[in-house]
């Protein structure tokens, strides 16, 4: 196929060369909107004078029927081609002749591929918007169902204070909520078109710019010719804000992994979701979940690369800015794989809470409620706190629990221990009275439920 820069130079390349050079095999995914937006080009330069209404008509038809046989299979993207623009461009100009040749007027490949990358990933914005919304739904309903089962928080992996397990998973469709807003700011910002930027630096040509932004969704055109060729800010953004979502589901796949260990058993997962061992028998992996974790760190990969191609480019274009689509393609389409088997596998874990609750018994979580009712009755907390903390120690050298320690052992640290400690120190009374907004008790988890699906709407 020839080279749509033939001309300064011959065309021909070594071959080593042509293929290094060559990025078919990856924006080829770019097909639909490199068609559309030269559709939206071509009725630009109709309505403005710049081509005839007839050549207009021709490409418009010509980039329909080779949209139409690409999605059929009638055409097969030609894997020797440079890029998809070269492809359509010389499909089209095979197919219609010398109206082919005026699509690229008033347009350079520069401006043309960052508008098509664009158009593309604002497509994978929604796409991934629309998983994480199902994960949230996921875990809100799994909330919902499990809003008083009590459970030990933890810190430093140490139990803590009791909360509960719908509490726990609120705390991940919390951050999932914010991964959702990061993606759609990053969104808004991405949708202006540097289309009518040209190479660098615009054009003579009477070009209307918005009129073709309008076409294509855009909210307006880039205000810089330069920055708009050279600007991929946008792809470095929602790296990042992918980087976050596959953190929080790194986070969450630890918990998943730990919880559905012998030493907890704490949920079991469903068997669509696990696999087993070639050798042990008795193994039920998590192996879905630890792919996730380990994936993550793929997507952290893609980042770096996006911030390191570009942080050495001048203005405006510059070859190494081909490399940005194998990166921001492989992040989306891992963070989308990693979304599409997360949501299902926690839909579909059974809870097993005793387990959680017998946990919840154990490591006096309970001792900071035993120094509040200590505080309610006039003690300073700094020295209920020691207090407790001495009572602790003592009931763990002899294997008892706070719940265990008779109303006279207690006396002899204070007189104002009474018998209605017992009901302050209980586990679940403990999670009831933590009433404060956004904690596990009071109806909260409920509020936070209502709150997420009011965020996220019905769509």
């Amino acid at each position: 196929m020839a080279k749509l820069w033939a001309g300064r130079t011959s065309g021909v390349i070594d071959p080593a060369a042509e293929d290094f050079n060559s990025s078919i095999r990856f924006d080829s995914r770019m097909y639909r909107e490199d068609i559309i937006g030269s559709i939206a080009h071509a009725h630009m330069l109709g309505a403005q004078g710049i081509i005839s209404h007839s050549d207009m008509e021709a490409i418009v038809e010509g980039l329909g029927d080779i949209l139409d046989g690409i999605e059929h299979g009638t055409i097969p993207i030609d894997p020797a081609a440079e890029d998809i623009h070269s492809f359509v461009e010389g499909e089209l100009t095979r197919r219609i002749g010398e109206p082919g040749k005026r699509l690229h007027t008033a347009r350079s490949r520069n401006d043309q591929v960052a508008q098509d990358l664009r158009l593309y990933l604002r497509g994978q914005c929604d796409e991934t918007v629309g998983l994480l919304k199902k994960l949230i739904r996921a875990l809100t309903e799994t909330a919902g169902k499990n809003a008083a089962v009590v459970m030990p928080g933890y810190t430093h992996m140490q139990r803590a204070q009791p909360v509960t397990f719908g509490h726990h998973l609120m705390a991940y469709a919390m951050m999932f909520l914010r991964d959702i807003g990061r993606i759609e700011d990053a969104r808004a910002r991405m949708n202006v078109t540097p289309i009518g930027s040209c190479a660098l630096a615009g054009t003579t040509y009477p070009t209307d710019r918005r009129a073709e932004a309008a076409e294509l969704g855009f909210d307006g055109v880039s205000r810089n010719s330069l920055d708009g060729v050279s600007d991929r800010d946008f792809c470095v953004e929602l790296a990042a804000a992918l980087a976050l979502v596959m953190t929080h589901l790194s986070r969450f796949s630890e918990e998943i992994i730990l919880w559905s260990s012998w030493e907890f058993k704490f949920i079991k997962l469903s068997d669509a979701y696990s696999t087993g061992s070639s050798i042990m028998p008795q193994k039920k992996n998590p192996d879905m979940a630890e792919l996730c974790r380990g994936k993550t760190g793929r997507v952290y990969g893609d980042l770096m690369a996006l911030l390191t191609v570009l942080k050495g480019t001048p203005l405006a274009y510059n070859k190494d800015m081909q490399e940005d689509k194998e990166a921001i393609f492989d992040a989306f389409d891992t963070v989308k794989a990693c979304l599409g088997v997360f949501s299902p596998m926690v839909a579909t874990m059974q809870v097993n809470a005793k387990s959680m609750r017998d946990a919840a018994a154990g490591g006096f979580i309970n001792a900071t409620d035993l120094a509040d009712y200590l505080v309610g009755k006039g003690m300073p907390f700094r020295t209920a706190y020691k207090l407790v903390g001495n009572i602790v120690e003592e009931c763990s050298e002899k294997g008892m629990t706070l719940e265990d320690v008779p109303i006279e052992e207690y006396r002899k640290y204070s007189e104002l221990f009474d018998e209605d400690l017992y009901k302050a120190i209980d586990i679940d009374e403990c999670v009831k009275r933590r009433t404060s907004e956004g904690g596990p008790g009071g109806g909260w988890v409920q509020r936070q439920i209502e709150y997420i699906m009011g965020s996220i709407g019905d769509d």
